[in-house]
C-alpha cells in the first residue's frame, strides 16, 4: 500500500476531527500496545486464522505486513475522507482473492466476509481503547466513551460489516464478545500466528530490534488479555508479570509523549515506518482545505475510485 503522508488531510478533517476521542486514542503511544493485542486476539477466529496462515505474510514479511495494517487503522481514524475511503477500497481489493477452505469447519472463508471484517474491526478498536485506559491517561469520560463507540461504528462503514451488527456502546461490545465466544478456538496454525506476533522472529527482514520489541510489548498486551484466552492460545506469559509491567509501561508511554511526542516519532521508523510517517504528518497539525468533517457516504460519493474504474472498464 503506497501512501504520500503529505496528503493525510489535504481536503478535510475526515470523519471525526481534532476534538474526537478517536484522534486522541489512535495517535497515543498506547495504540501500539493495543494493536499488538488486537492482531493476536484475531487468531481465535478460525476463519481469519485460515486467511492469515494461507497467505503467510506475517512470516515472510512481518514488519511490512503489520506496518500496513496499523497504517490502515490510522488512515481511517485520522485521515481525510479521500484518504480513508481510497485506503479502504485498496484494502478490499487486496482481500478479494483471499478465499479458501477453513480446515477445522470445512467451510469456505473469505477475508472480506462481513463477519470476519467485524471481528477485526471490533478487536482493533476495543484493544486500543483498553490499552489507553490501562497504560495511558485512563478511562474516558462517559460522554467521550459513548462518542468513541459511535465513531467506531462510523469507521466500520468502510468495511464490509453489516451496519445493524456493529455495537455502539460498551455494553454492546461486551454482548458482541459473548455472542462470538462459543465459536472462538485455537489450533496449531492459530498458535503459530499468535506466537509469531508476540515473539516475532528476527528473520525475513524483521531484525533483532523489532523482534526484541515484540517480546517486550507482549508483556503489556498479555496483561490486557483475559486469562482464558492466554491459556487457550498458550501465551506462555506468567500471570505474576501482569502487575509488574503496569508502572514501567505507564512511565515509558508518558516519556514518549514529551517534547511533542519526540520519543514516539523517533521510535516509529524502527517499528512501523509507514505508520510513523502518518503520525509525523498528523502531529505537524497542517490544516486541511476545509475545516470540517464528512461522512463515509459523502467521502465515497466524492472520492471513490471504484466508480471511475468501472467507467473506464465500460468505455474500453
Amino acid at each position: 500500500m503506497g501512501f504520500d503522508p503529505t496528503t493525510l488531510r489535504r481536503d478535510d478533517y475526515g470523519f471525526f476531527g481534532p476534538d474526537s476521542p478517536s484522534w486522541k486514542i489512535w495517535t497515543a503511544p498506547t495504540a501500539v500496545i493495543g494493536f499488538q493485542r488486537a492482531v493476536v486476539l484475531e487468531h481465535f477466529d478460525p476463519f481469519l486464522t485460515a486467511a492469515v496462515a494461507d497467505t503467510r505474510r506475517i512470516y515472510t514479511n512481518p514488519r511490512q505486513r503489520l506496518d500496513h495494517t496499523f497504517a490502515y487503522f490510522l488512515l481511517v481514524a485520522i485521515g481525510d475522507g479521500r484518504t480513508a475511503i481510497q485506503a479502504s477500497e485498496h484494502l478490499m481489493q487486496i482481500h478479494a482473492p483471499m478465499t479458501g477452505i477453513e480446515p477445522i469447519t470445512g467451510k469456505r472463508y473469505a477475508a472480506n466476509s462481513p463477519e470476519t471484517q467485524l471481528w477485526i474491526h471490533i478487536t482493533g478498536w476495543h484493544s486500543v481503547l483498553k490499552a489507553y485506559e490501562v497504560y495511558g491517561p485512563g478511562p474516558l469520560s462517559p460522554e467521550d466513551e459513548l462518542r468513541y463507540w459511535e465513531e467506531c461504528a462510523i469507521a466500520a462503514e468502510l468495511q464490509t460489516c453489516k451496519p445493524e451488527d456493529v455495537p455502539r456502546t460498551r455494553e454492546g461490545i461486551r454482548a458482541y464478545f459473548e455472542q462470538v465466544k462459543p465459536r472462538l478456538c485455537s489450533s496449531v496454525r492459530a498458535e503459530e500466528g499468535m506466537h509469531q506476533l508476540l515473539r516475532t522472529s528476527p528473520r525475513n527482514g524483521a531484525g533483532i530490534i523489532y523482534a526484541l520489541g515484540s517480546i517486550a510489548l507482549s508483556l503489556t498486551t498479555s496483561a490486557l488479555t483475559p486469562m482464558w484466552m492466554r491459556k487457550l492460545g498458550r501465551y506462555n506469559v506468567p500471570r505474576i508479570s501482569d502487575p509488574l509491567v503496569k508502572l514501567p509501561a505507564k512511565i515509558i508511554v508518558w516519556l514518549f509523549t514529551l517534547f511533542g511526542s519526540f520519543g514516539l516519532l523517533t521510535a516509529a521508523p524502527s517499528i512501523a515506518p509507514m505508520a510513523g510517517q502518518i503520525l509525523k504528518q498528523h502531529l505537524s497539525k497542517e490544516l486541511p482545505t476545509t475545516l470540517e468533517t464528512i461522512t463515509p457516504a459523502q467521502a465515497r460519493e466524492r472520492y471513490s475510485l471504484r466508480g471511475k474504474q468501472n467507467q473506464v472498464a465500460e468505455a474500453s
